[in-house]
């Protein structure tokens, strides 16, 4: 398992498979090869449905994201 946390108060968002981490990062651009964070907003999560990545994610970061415009989330083994 795979822990989501908010990245700047390290708060837990949730938990994902190792396969549904591989469809976030193949969906997603990385920095480098040790990425671990990303910004993620509207059109990010736009972009991750048209990309098919799994719905529970999508629902995951819908949540974290809430009201706010945008949040950067940090991904870490369980």
């Amino acid at each position: 398992m795979i822990k989501l946390l908010d990245a700047a108060t390290r708060t837990l968002i949730g938990t994902i498979t190792e396969e549904q981490l591989e469809q976030l990062i193949a969906a997603l651009e990385e920095e480098s090869a040790v990425d671990r964070d990303y910004y993620i907003n509207r059109a990010t999560i736009d972009l991750l449905q048209t990309r098919a990545v799994d719905k529970d994610v999508i629902d995951l970061l819908l949540r974290a994201l809430g009201d706010s415009e945008d949040i950067d989330i940090r991904w870490e083994p369980a």
